[in-house]
């Protein structure tokens, strides 16, 4: 290896699918002992390059070079065998095997040795004996990049990889990051953070169009100076709340600076029109206290207090220890409720519980006051129950279908004909109206969900529930996970219309800046139960919520260990 040379060097890439153009001469150089950041837009062709490098996809054009030498991969195995690890936004871990297990396909020698030295050199703990299936997101992608770094790489490419990471996990994995750095070798670390940029990058490199926009060393490019490259327009003209979520605010307008900070769009900036500030005083389009809610059509709906009510709901995992305990929680129509915390404290077993892949052991949930408990996953659907799941993948999309068919999954009785032959042609008709309203990039309603970036397939997965008739509830987990900083602006404007709409909304979020700039409240989950709530108004809410994952109980008067808001205080 010629330690002198760049680690990596790509010049004149090109490679289109189809019709459309991913990459177009690019040309980037990664030096030795450097964490190297790659940016852009959803479907600027962040992941094809990745692909690339590690193998898997063969440019049409153009050529690389690894420590100097010649580098033309046909497979990712030769990737691997010459020093190139990748971790991709999407797992390759074997659901029904344990971690160790899955380790040990790995079959390389020393593999205890190997485990022992990435545990103490980054800190990175795993249990080997835990089942994959059964592990939250974040653990999964820990997991992920453990087996990179188990392959002792000289080149590690990491693609959004802090995107299913909670606070401490970030933190863990840039330090790894620098670690890599400086003991010689280099690092690709594809993000659309721009504070993660600034915390661990040495250069950047952004794409646009499958274009080079910009780049260079990021002691000369602030992130005021990355944004127009991404987005080609000022950083200036973002959401203050939007600036806030993605890293770019400035310590005294951040969120991280207090809650109560210009950052934040609930207590410095415009509330949506339509939305009430004070939950359950008033109702979308200022119906104070009516208890009730506008049917499509102007249909008065029975009058009932909650869009969404979970009452002493209780899960227990495969292995026999309890997710979620005694948990209640409400979601008033028009309002939209957060859920903060550490992944791995049931957020994940509440979303399953949720989408109906779960069954409660006690408790009861309720939509509209309808009994929901042992529905099924469609039924729930038809009821007007919306849910994001985390795993886009794997639980909110068939990445074999056609785009097409993924937006209309349950619905696809509105495109048959004489109620047996579907219309495909009004089916891509349709699509193509949501593809352009909800800024998809795919090439057409007929390409495979599996051909999209993984921020487009979470585009179209938040579409597809968002469009559901009547949409009562819409449940959410990180819906913003791998979305750029136009995307995420998107998603929150798209969130809160539905709210003004009547819509209660469950965030789920590990991104504690979205939670603050979006809800009305905020719950905490703590080995099974929800704390709290708190008011992201509060001068010290920030605070407030970092104790509560801690497990403080609420500092205030109010409900303990429950997420609802008692009839009294509403």
């Amino acid at each position: 290896m010629n330690t002198a040379a760049p680690a990596l060097e790509i010049s004149g890439l090109t490679k289109s699918f189809g019709t459309t153009r991913a990459l177009e001469e690019v040309d980037l150089v990664v030096e030795s002992g450097t964490v190297h950041c790659v940016l852009g837009e959803n479907g600027a062709g962040k992941s094809t390059l990745c692909h690339v490098v590690g193998g898997s996809v063969a440019p049409d054009a153009g050529g690389l070079r690894l420590y100097g030498s010649p580098y033309a991969p046909r497979r990712p195995a030769d990737a691997l065998a010459a020093g190139i690890a990748m971790v991709h936004q999407h797992f390759s871990l074997v659901p029904t095997l344990t971690v160790g297990e899955n380790m040990r396909l790995l079959r390389l020698r020393d593999l205890p040795r190997r485990v022992a030295r990435v545990r103490e050199e980054y800190g990175l703990e795993l249990d080997l004996d835990a089942r994959v299936s059964e592990l939250p997101v974040g653990v999964r992608q820990r997991t992920e990049i453990v087996k990179a770094l188990l392959r002792e790489p000289r080149l590690l490419v990491l693609d959004e990889p802090t995107g299913v990471l909670g606070p401490a996990g970030t933190d863990a994995l840039l330090a790894t990051c620098r670690r890599i750095a400086e003991s010689g070798h280099a690092v690709v670390l594809v993000t659309h953070k721009l504070g993660e940029v600034a915390r661990a990058g040495d250069a950047a490199t952004v794409l646009r169009g499958g274009r080079v926009s910009g780049g260079g060393p990021l002691a000369e490019l602030p992130p005021e100076r990355l944004v127009p490259l991404m987005i080609g327009r000022p950083a200036g003209s973002l959401d203050a709340g939007l600036a806030g979520t993605i890293g770019l605010a400035a310590d005294g307008d951040s969120p991280e600076a207090g809650a109560s900070g210009s950052g934040k769009t609930r207590a410095g900036g415009p509330e949506p029109a339509g939305r009430a500030l004070a939950v359950g005083t008033a109702e979308p389009g200022g119906r104070a206290g009516s208890g009730g809610r506008a049917e499509p059509g102007g249909k008065a709906a029975a009058r009932v207090t909650q869009a969404l009510r979970l009452r002493d709901v209780s899960v227990r995992r495969a292995d026999g220890t309890s997710a979620l305990d005694e948990v209640s929680l409400d979601v008033g129509y028009g309002e939209i409720v957060g859920i903060a915390g550490v992944e791995g404290n049931g957020q994940s077993e509440l979303m399953a519980l949720l989408g109906g892949s779960l069954a409660p052991v006690a408790g009861r949930v309720e939509l509209d006051g309808r009994d929901l408990t042992r529905a099924a996953p469609r039924e729930r659907s038809r009821a007007g129950l919306g849910v994001v799941p985390e795993d886009r993948l794997h639980e909110g999309c068939v990445p074999q279908l056609r785009v097409a068919d993924n937006l209309f999954l349950g619905r696809l009785d509105r495109f048959r004909r004489h109620g047996v032959l579907l219309d495909r042609r009004a089916m891509d008709r349709a699509a193509d109206s949501v593809l352009t309203g909800h800024g998809i990039r795919a090439d057409g309603p007929g390409a495979l969900m599996s051909s999209l970036s993984g921020g487009n397939q979470q585009k179209v997965v938040l579409a597809r529930e968002l469009a559901l008739d009547p949409l009562i509830c819409l449940a959410a987990a990180q819906p913003t996970r791998g979305l750029d900083i136009g995307a995420v602006g998107a998603v929150h404007s798209r969130i809160r219309d539905a709210a003004a709409a009547g819509t209660g909304v469950l965030v789920v979020s590990s991104e504690l800046s979205e939670l603050l700039v979006l809800c009305d409240r905020i719950t905490v989950a703590y080995r099974g139960k929800l704390l709290g709530p708190v008011d992201p108004a509060e001068p010290d809410a920030r605070e407030r919520i970092g104790a509560l994952m801690l497990g403080a109980r609420a500092s205030r008067p109010g409900p303990e260990n429950t997420g609802h808001t008692p009839e009294a205080l509403r």
